[in-house]
């Protein structure tokens, strides 16, 4: 079968994606699909920076929304969902990007990747949990980090879901879970677009990001999730700042507290997510935002592109 194009705009929180996505879809007869695990869930709006609703009127948005806080979705699920939704695109004859800083999730769409076919430990899963809540979450992230420092490495230390499955696939098997990984090859001729900017521009831009969440009401959006019944222990809410508002509320934090930490917090994730795409990568063409004309000159880059010409 022949492959179809996929243009993915990837680089670090903070740095642009969402409207560069949404120019490009703009002028690209585009359509535009979520890889960012944070966008899933319903009413957990400010503290993700969720494209508002005006912009996903600008142009066609999918899978945002698509849970409760209370439920998951695995990978293989969304690997799933989102090759679906890219098929439906090219169906429509438009063209799909895929969107996001999540590495995990991108990979596993572009790259063929196919999740390990563990089974789920119910017993081994919950003793691990247990682990977690009575030592923290950041030490089942380090046993995580001696055991398999691949796997670590591609993880949140925050999330403490993808830290118990690891783990639980790796007593299941014996095996890293990173070793335990297939790959297939890649149903798609994707263009990558990759944003950058200097990291102390960057770091000014996230701070900003987070000083707007806060007089958007984020405290209240996190008090409303928890008057609809949602703990502050599931997996959902460990997305960084909900857990820090979350002690705003109970009065272990003030507001500049909350703010500060998830600052530094996020400044530690943008480093992380440099792991999944590097300057270096020569199938990225990177691109600094801020630039003059930048949508032009990518709107121009894709269009000369043999992938575009497929469609």
């Amino acid at each position: 079968m022949d492959t179809l194009p996929l243009i993915l705009i990837v680089g670090p929180t903070a740095v642009g994606k969402t409207d560069l996505a949404i120019q490009l879809a703009s002028q690209l007869n585009g359509e535009i699909v979520s890889a960012d695990s944070r966008l899933f869930y319903r009413g957990m709006d400010i503290g993700t920076a969720k494209p508002t609703a005006g912009e996903m009127e600008r142009v066609p948005h999918h899978l945002i929304d698509i849970v409760n806080p209370d439920e998951t979705l695995s990978l293989a699920e969304f690997q799933n969902l989102a090759r679906k939704t890219i098929h439906e695109i090219h169906m429509r004859n438009r063209l799909p990007f895929l969107v996001g800083g999540t590495g995990q999730y991108v990979r596993a769409v572009t790259d063929g990747w196919t999740p390990p076919e563990v089974k789920p430990n119910e017993t081994m899963r919950k003793v691990l949990e247990n682990a977690a809540e009575e030592n923290g979450k950041y030490w089942l992230y380090e046993k995580l980090k001696f055991l398999d420092p691949p796997a670590a490495q591609n993880i949140d230390l925050r999330n403490v879901r993808r830290t118990v499955r690891a783990l639980e696939v790796i007593f299941t098997t014996g095996r890293r879970f990173s070793e335990q990984r297939g790959q297939s090859d890649s149903p798609y001729q994707a263009i990558t677009i990759g944003l950058i900017r200097p990291r102390e521009e960057l770091y000014r831009r996230v701070d900003e990001r987070i000083d707007r969440m806060f007089a958007s009401g984020f405290v209240d959006e996190v008090q409303r999730l928890l008057d609809l019944g949602y703990a502050p222990a599931l997996p959902s809410m460990s997305a960084i700042g909900y857990r820090e508002c979350v002690s705003v509320i109970e009065g272990r934090m003030t507001v500049e507290q909350a703010k500060a930490e998830m600052k530094r917090i996020t400044r530690i994730f943008v480093r992380r997510q440099a792991n999944w795409f590097k300057p270096s990568d020569p199938k990225i063409q990177w691109f600094n935002p801020s630039q003059a004309n930048v949508e032009q000159v990518i709107a121009e880059y894709i269009r000369t592109s043999p992938a575009f010409k497929v469609l």
